[in-house]
């Protein structure tokens, strides 16, 4: 008679389970697949790099070569000249004004254009009743049309606008303010024009970042006796840190190409004798103009905003590398 010892145990994994899939080959694969040959995926990508190489390669290089040539706006043909385009821009006091305009323009915009949209998603991110409306009415700004939004500041900053008229009835001043023709009045109001449409935008990449910290962060914070304002500092901006650097980037590579606010508060002019043009504004004078207008020279302009862009760019991770560091 068997005993339980005499009882052979089953294995632990079926022949099923232990089984190995065989390696799909070719013959496996079903209909056309089986006679499409290797290479053919990649044609896949020939369209996507066909545009980039079109609309984004072939225009930047374009650029690099008519900064060496004396090309003109109407011809778009010129001879290699070398540096002399070069030259001219780093002896053109008009060039180093508007790229001082532009640099002052993303060193103020973009500390405020970090933090405002941040602080207003504190305030926006929780969920009473009610919050879903005013978080579209903060969003209209986004949404509409920049010529429109910069032809209503135009009425608001004018010497008889809103503004104006509304200061000198509470006789805070005696004069009209020229928001639309002094040199740093016109470019405080382009910021402000700027701040006040990118906030709403900004302030939606923000609730979605802050929809990613751990709540019970927070309620550590309060137990350990943190106040609101510490739990900010000390919860919220680490953990939109990431956040922050994007938007940082974002923002600063929109500001040193700022151009439309500018252009449409001015009237097309950058202020009384172009003092507050931009670098973008200068490169559309020198490049387009078709009588005394250079392209070569344009181009020129437009490869040093990429390097200056670029150069912003490195130094803005290298400060935020460190930053995390610490």
């Amino acid at each position: 008679m068997a005993t339980l010892t005499d009882v052979k145990r089953p294995p632990r994994q079926t022949e099923r389970a232990t089984k190995k899939r065989p390696r799909t080959s070719g013959k496996d694969l079903n209909g056309a697949a089986r006679f499409r040959p290797a290479w053919m995926p990649l044609l896949w990508l020939l369209a996507p790099i066909g545009v980039v190489a079109a609309f984004y390669l072939y225009p930047f290089l374009n650029i690099i070569f008519l900064s060496f040539t004396d090309a003109s706006p109407l011809s778009g043909n010129g001879d290699f000249v070398g540096l002399e385009n070069y030259q001219f821009l780093a002896n053109d006091p008009v060039f180093w004004n508007a790229v001082l305009n532009s640099v002052v323009y993303a060193i103020c915009v973009v500390p405020l254009m970090v933090a405002l949209p941040l602080l207003l998603a504190v305030l926006l991110k929780d969920h009473i009743p009610g919050i879903g409306f005013f978080r579209s009415l903060f969003y209209i700004p986004a949404i509409s049309s920049l010529v429109v939004v910069s032809l209503a500041w135009t009425a608001i900053l004018k010497d008889n606008g809103t503004l104006n008229t509304t200061l000198m009835d509470l006789q805070l001043i005696s004069e009209p303010l020229p928001f639309l023709t002094g040199r740093w009045f016109l470019l405080f109001s382009a910021m402000a024009v700027t701040l006040w449409q990118g906030l709403p935008y900004y302030m939606v990449l923000y609730l979605a970042a802050l929809s990613n910290v751990d709540r019970s962060l927070y309620e550590a914070a309060a137990v350990d006796g943190a106040g609101p304002i510490r739990r900010f500092f000390t919860v919220t901006v680490p953990g939109v840190r990431i956040m922050m650097s994007l938007v940082g980037i974002l923002t600063m590579i929109g500001s040193i190409k700022i151009f439309t606010e500018v252009h449409l508060l001015s009237n097309g002019s950058g202020g009384i004798g172009g003092e507050s043009q931009t670098l973008t504004m200068y490169i559309r004078s020198v490049g387009l103009d078709p009588t005394y207008g250079s392209l070569g020279q344009g181009a020129a302009g437009s490869v040093f905003l990429f390097l200056l862009t670029l150069g912003l760019l490195l130094m803005s991770q290298r400060l935020n590398r460190k930053a995390e560091e610490q």
